[in-house]
């Protein structure tokens, strides 16, 4: 290839998005970031909102920032995202109010779903772990309150699809996001139109599903007139972000996997979906791959946790950049308190110094008082609540998994990064941070017919990324403290 592909992901995240130039030369790809902005929910009335149209309004201005930085054409663009959050659109195919965010939320919400369909039986038809935010939950929320914008709704998209509509004006849904609604049956590999029916929820809504490594379309014209580059192609690539994040991965052997940033989706990669009663109990989903298979992982919660407290510090003055914490953190006790990210409490957002506190006085340990107490009881805690589904998976698969590769921006904390070794005495191996990206960019390779498939794809990732080794320093201290969170489950 004697010119770069140029390619471009948006990345969009639940704190923030980027688009990303790649450039590939046909053995490794090069990465240049054109444009990061935050992204929030906005509450209104009682409902937290996405500004999705301060999202579109950014990702044209990613276009035109191409166009400035480069001479060349764009080959194409894929968009990725979280799951399980959709907007709707009318028969004209105009946006029916702002998409609602996955932490409006309740318990109560999935609570009245599985009082007309036991969440046993919605595990048998789909394979996904009963999480209150499940697309399902919230469209069974909206029918329940007889919601206008779903009455009227002719199109449902979730929203990778959604922002990519706004660019190129193509309707379809991906595999890998679709798998996340808990709407889709991983046997017929379809919607999964008897619970939809069962639930009142409009057909009509559900588009076609397409998979990663396929062309869609292009940029609308007046897209690309507007921002001086040719019209794109558009490409079907993992537009749930953990997807790309796991296609990125450069591990080779029996591993497993961890995408860590706002949540930390902990699993492993197989052909079938896993629906035994063991996945179900344990709280695992089987998430859609970008090949077509399966990821049975576990939603951990994650960095959330200390965006959270940080959060908190600075609304009390005490403002600590990253780096700060983590410093603050390395200097306290080792091990002194330990809570279970995933109790419910921590969910929500707010007082989440006090709720952490709140657990630790409940449970009869030692209460965090300063931020590096706070941060430090945090970071161990999930390098804990890892070797609890690292154990889970290996009673899954029926094998030891060797090692722990963790893909994403919380691989830049190296002192957590070490923790998760000692805690699980395994070598944790890190990289590459922009997993979603590289794993976005190179899929529309695959689409472009440049690479042929996902071992092309890591191919790539292992001659164009650095991966770190931790090398595991485990002791009795963290046998008893995995014994302790044991005790909390």
């Amino acid at each position: 290839m004697n010119n770069p592909l140029n390619l471009l992901a948006f990345d969009m995240g639940a704190s923030n998005g980027r688009a990303i130039l790649g450039q590939f030369d046909g053995e490794r790809i090069a990465l240049k970031e054109l444009n990061r902005f935050d992204n929030h929910y906005v509450p209104a009335r009682g409902i937290l909102y996405w500004d999705t149209l301060n999202m579109v309004y950014h990702m044209r201005q990613s276009l035109r920032l191409f166009r400035r930085v480069e001479s060349g054409k764009l080959a194409s663009f894929g968009v990725d995202t979280w799951g399980v959050d959709f907007g709707l659109l009318d028969r004209n195919g105009n946006l029916l109010g702002n998409p609602r965010s996955y932490r409006d939320m309740k318990n109560a919400d999935m609570d009245c779903t599985n009082n007309l369909l036991p969440f046993g039986k919605l595990f048998s038809r789909t394979g996904i772990a009963n999480l209150c935010f499940n697309t399902i939950y919230q469209l069974h929320r909206r029918r329940r309150e007889d919601d206008t914008a779903l009455a009227n709704a002719e199109t449902l998209l979730l929203m990778p699809d959604l922002l990519g509509y706004f660019l190129s004006g193509e309707t379809v849904s991906e595999y890998t996001n679709v798998t996340t609604t808990m709407l889709f049956n991983p046997t017929r590999k379809d919607w999964d139109w008897v619970t939809i029916e069962d639930l009142g929820i409009p057909r009509r809504i559900f588009t076609r599903i397409d998979r990663a490594g396929q062309l869609r379309g292009k940029l609308l014209p007046e897209v690309a007139e507007d921002a001086g580059i040719n019209q794109a192609a558009y490409a079907a690539v993992g537009s749930h972000d953990t997807a790309s994040a796991v296609a990125a991965i450069p591990g080779e052997g029996n591993f497993a996997f961890c995408s860590s940033g706002t949540w930390s989706l902990f699993g492993v990669e197989t052909d079938q979906a896993i629906l035994t009663d063991e996945v179900r109990d344990a709280g695992f989903s089987n998430e859609g791959t970008v090949q077509g298979g399966f990821r049975p992982l576990k939603n951990i919660m994650g960095l959330w946790l200390i965006q959270e407290c940080r959060r908190d510090w600075a609304n009390k003055g005490q403002t600590y950049s990253w780096d700060e914490i983590v410093g603050l953190a390395g200097q306290e006790q080792p091990l002194r308190s330990i809570i279970d990210p995933d109790s419910p409490e921590f969910f929500n957002a707010g007082g989440m110094e006090d709720k952490i506190r709140a657990f630790c006085q409940r449970t009869g340990q030692p209460v965090p008082e300063t931020a590096g107490q706070v941060a430090r009881c945090i970071y161990e805690s999930l390098a804990l609540k890892y070797r609890w589904a690292l154990a889970r998976l290996e009673e899954i698969k029926g094998a030891r998994l060797d090692s722990l590769n963790i893909v994403g921006g919380g691989i830049q904390n190296k002192l957590l990064n070490q923790m998760v070794a000692d805690s699980i005495d395994r070598p944790v191996l890190t990289g590459p941070i922009e997993g979603a990206a590289i794993g976005n960019l190179l899929m529309q390779a695959v689409a472009l017919g440049e690479l042929k498939g996902l071992d092309d794809v890591r191919q790539v990732v292992r001659r164009s990324e650095t991966v770190e080794t931790y090398e595991p320093k485990h002791s009795q201290a963290w046998e008893d403290a995995y014994g302790k969170l044991l005790s909390y489950l």
